[in-house]
């Protein structure tokens, strides 16, 4: 495995990979949660909303990275972050990985790898987010072995 910073060319394949890791998050977990009024107002484009992400995760001019994890398959994961020079802070943005390379300790890795980036890049916090669902707790997970601190957060919906 080898982690590396971001071309161009890996604009499409990390779209897919992202789809392809939430899609079970939106379709199975949040869709049947929150009914298809909610679901539909609030992440009915979902699949586009990431195509539109991810295409600007990666804009050095304003403190934005993306690290690409390469496997003999091609794309295993990436993680994408910002700093806020300002303030000494850093922020994981995205960070997903395929089915096939998961348990394999490639989060940690791609984590790891944009923490000494924003350390090099003058921060000294770091904030990561994540659901408090099933789905998410694999995520859960990783962040508190890496050493974060989980604050507890409620976000409600209801149709009007």
């Amino acid at each position: 495995m080898h982690i590396r910073a971001f071309r161009r060319h890996d604009l499409v394949p990390l779209t897919a990979l992202t789809i392809d890791t939430f899609r079970p998050f939106y379709e199975d977990s949040f869709r049947p949660l929150v009914g298809e009024v909610v679901f539909a107002h609030q992440h009915g484009d979902w699949r586009g909303d990431y195509r539109r992400l991810v295409a600007g995760l990666h804009a050095p001019e304003q403190h934005a990275h993306v690290a690409v994890a390469e496997a003999g398959d091609g794309c295993a994961g990436y993680v994408a972050w910002s700093v806020d020079p300002g303030r000494r802070s850093g922020s994981i943005t995205l960070l997903a990985v395929s089915a096939q390379h998961r348990r394999l300790h490639l989060g940690t890795a791609l984590c790891e790898h944009a923490f000494a980036a924003m350390r090099a890049q003058g921060a000294a916090v770091v904030e990561i987010g994540t659901g408090g669902d099933p789905f998410h707790a694999p995520a859960r997970a990783l962040y508190e072995a890496l050493g974060c601190t989980r604050l507890p957060t409620a976000v409600y919906y209801r149709e009007l």
